[in-house]
């Protein structure tokens, strides 16, 4: 399946020039793109996965990542609490773990020199595809082809594939078109150029009057705004979580997270129904973590009843000691919003 519109070399070389003329006119100042380094290219990547770029400009997690880790070296050296605790807010922690893991590896086993050899890069933990052919291309200026969100959407419209590109062969569409639109002489302005174009121009509402490579483009009289089409979505789970807060001479109790993925964070001590039915409600919210939308209820506890008596792996925290200490979000929020009104 390929695109009238570009099926002649000279078609998709003029894609390529309007498209990176348009780039190096438009591109955004971030950064990660004032570097070459390998290692700072990397962490952006992945503080990038499922953030808004937005997130990690704007609340400063880069520039305070690299002041307090500035290369694989510090990295690997930091404790697995101290680097959690530099992701708090990012959310997705098991990335902080990834490159934590892969700072030691890249320490012991490679000089401290991330590998340039794409196939080296993809055997690592913690880097697959994507992020593999990002670091080749803005690192090492490689020719691989890049696929996130914004190129799936972006090559969804100019070949006008009207069924879901989550799942094969829709998959195998787009990356053949990715691999077969790639410009082999400038990957790396080629492949940023696409997913700005993505992001900036061609949105979830596309603005096809001023796209630069509309004339390429099967869907831009066709409703392209309803592409790409996705396979259904997990439904959403919806629950309930009844939480204690305790405070005694200036200090806190709390828990230690369960599971993968919430590995050495902190959290408040969560009770029963029925344990908590006797306690005073303080403040209740909503959050949402990945198929599910939780209701935090969030109650009052003396330190001398039974519901507050620490239980295995709880323990108490000064709170002035908070900020250093990886705590989920939702229940910083709840800590900050009672200590405030209370």
């Amino acid at each position: 399946m390929s695109s009238p519109l570009l099926q002649t070399s000279n078609q998709k070389q003029k894609f390529k020039i309007a498209l990176n003329t348009w780039f190096i006119e438009n591109r955004k100042d971030y950064p990660w793109r004032r570097t070459q380094d390998p290692y700072a290219i990397l962490v952006s990547e992945l503080m990038l996965q499922q953030t808004q770029i937005s997130t990690v400009i704007e609340r400063g997690y880069y520039t305070r990542w690299l002041e307090k880790f500035p290369n694989w070296e510090t990295l690997a050296q930091a404790t697995q609490e101290q680097v959690l605790s530099a992701w708090q807010g990012l959310g997705y922690y098991n990335r902080a773990r990834r490159l934590h893991e892969l700072a030691q590896i890249i320490v012991s086993e490679y000089d401290g020199q991330l590998p340039k050899d794409f196939d080296t890069l993809l055997s690592l933990k913690g880097i697959g595809d994507y992020t593999a052919a990002a670091v080749s291309a803005f690192a090492f200026d490689q020719a691989y082809p890049l696929v996130d969100g914004n190129v799936i959407r972006l090559l969804s419209r100019i070949y006008n594939y009207r069924k879901p590109i989550d799942k094969q062969p829709g998959k195998g569409h787009i990356l053949s078109w990715a691999t077969e639109l790639l410009d082999t002489k400038n990957p790396c302005v080629y492949n940023a150029a696409i997913m700005e174009i993505g992001q900036q121009i061609c949105k979830k509402k596309p603005q096809c009057l001023i796209c630069p490579i509309s004339n390429f483009c099967q869907a831009k009289d066709f409703q392209p705004e309803v592409l790409p089409i996705k396979k259904n979505r997990t439904k959403i789970t919806h629950l309930d979580e009844h939480a204690i807060i305790c405070v005694h001479n200036n200090q806190i109790l709390l828990a230690q997270e369960t599971g993968s993925r919430r590995k050495g964070f902190w959290k408040l001590p969560t009770r029963s129904i029925q344990a908590v039915k006797p306690l005073m409600l303080a403040l209740n919210f909503s959050y949402a973590i990945t198929r599910y939308k939780v209701q935090l209820y969030l109650y009052v506890a003396k330190p001398n009843l039974k519901v507050a008596q620490p239980q295995e792996d709880e323990s108490w925290f000064e709170i002035n000691d908070l900020k250093e200490l990886p705590l989920g979000s939702p229940y910083k929020k709840a800590i900050q919003k009672y200590l405030t009104q209370g």
